[in-house]
């Protein structure tokens, strides 16, 4: 397996890649400046920029040069930064801080956040259709991430997270397939749209696919364990929020040492799921499964 610090170091790399791009993607658009301050704001507040990465290091390990994969990846960062603005709001999870800066609508205000949220969902299928590769893959990656984000997807996962707060009886089954559609469906996406983009076999897709769907859970685990176990300083993010607002969790449900348990099982099926892959790409996602439950933040 890629040692972590050399994982790591690739990950930054990628994620400034990506960064490059996003400061750019808006430029020249004609469009009211609060509004377009407020989409950058949050655009280029930093983050760990995984979903970009994933997909383009899933582009790469099915043979396509990453670079042609820069504009889908960056226009899945921008579907993720809606989503954050979004689940901040008052109506939503009401959080006051995100990436260690004051929410979008603390900052502006509530209707800009809205409309910054909803300039970046739009604006991303813009900026995906540039993606240098054949026509019928692209429309397929497309189709792909659109279900991936919608009300089958992460939509719908909010949609469950927000019914499921305050019950107090939620099994686990329910919590895996909130979080599968809530933080799995677009972390899959991100993987499937690589290998779709590189026209990847079918039988590579389905390893692509497995991959994303364990990695998604094993963040959402850790993310559950972090929430529980780190600061406010170290997360971004006002520690202990999930317990404060009644949400069920990993930790609620089974304890953080079966939670711990669990992450590892995912990242070691995330991994598995891989054995079809050799190279440096394959040894990247691997490190990178194994980060995922490890990480401080």
């Amino acid at each position: 397996m890629m040692p972590v610090e050399k994982m790591k170091a690739l990950l930054k790399s990628r994620g400034r890649e990506v960064e490059t791009y996003l400061s750019a993607c808006l430029d020249g658009r004609p469009m009211p400046p609060r509004l377009k301050e407020s989409m950058l704001y949050s655009l280029q507040a930093g983050g760990k920029r995984l979903r970009p990465v994933l997909c383009l290091s899933c582009a790469a390990l099915c043979g396509l040069e990453p670079q042609k994969a820069l504009p889908f990846a960056a226009a899945i960062e921008m579907i993720h930064t809606y989503s954050l603005i979004h689940d901040d709001l008052p109506a939503m999870d009401d959080d006051d801080l995100r990436r260690g800066k004051p929410s979008n609508h603390k900052a502006f205000d509530e209707a800009t956040a809205i409309l910054a949220g909803d300039g970046l969902l739009t604006d991303a299928f813009v900026i995906m259709c540039r993606a240098p590769v054949p026509p019928d893959r692209l429309l397929r990656a497309v189709a792909e991430l659109a279900l991936a984000a919608g009300a089958s997807g992460m939509v719908g996962g909010q949609e469950w997270d927000m019914i499921y707060t305050g019950r107090s009886r939620v099994s686990l089954e329910e919590l895996r397939g909130m979080h599968a559609m809530k933080t799995g469906a677009l972390l899959r996406a991100s993987c499937v749209c690589g290998g779709l983009l590189a026209g990847a076999e079918d039988k590579a897709l389905r390893a692509i696919s497995d991959f994303g769907s364990s990695l998604g859970v094993a963040f959402q685990i850790a993310d559950d364990i972090l929430d529980v176990v780190a600061d406010t300083a170290t997360l971004g993010k006002p520690a202990g929020s999930d317990a404060e607002q009644g949400k069920n969790t990993y930790p609620s449900l089974v304890g953080l040492e079966k939670s711990r348990e669990l992450a590892r099982a995912q990242a070691g099926a995330a991994q598995a799921a891989l054995a079809g892959f050799a190279g440096p790409e394959a040894d990247f996602l691997r490190a990178l499964a194994d980060y995922t439950v490890n990480r401080a933040a």
